[in-house]
């Protein structure tokens, strides 16, 4: 498996650079993961769509539909994108820890 490094962090990825062990998601983990995704400034929205997948990912397992993330968080697709420009299931749900996606997020 690949690492990723970043400062004092080292994490054990996988080929998309996602995080294998979910456990070991924390703020500056998500800062971290967010500079692989061009996003060097996490702002007030961008935590609000990285906790609301964390915080469903948590309950229920998986990541959330797009349809579900959009109107949970009120923000259109277009939006999602301008905030994680390589999209939701790449980029939000990478910088979140979560596994990489399956399905359709």
């Amino acid at each position: 498996m690949p690492w990723f490094e970043h400062g004092d962090l080292k994490l054990e990825v996988d080929e998309d650079g996602f995080i294998q062990d979910p456990s070991v998601w924390n703020e500056d983990v998500a800062k971290a993961l967010a500079t692989t995704e061009d996003v060097n400034d996490m702002t007030e929205d961008h935590w609000k769509l990285v906790n609301y997948l964390r915080n469903y990912y948590l309950e229920f397992g998986i990541a959330p539909m797009i349809r579900k993330l959009c109107k949970e968080t009120g923000y259109p697709l277009k939006k999602i994108y301008e905030l994680f420009p390589s999209g939701p299931a790449k980029g939000a749900c990478k910088v979140a820890g979560l596994p990489k996606p399956t399905g359709c997020v």
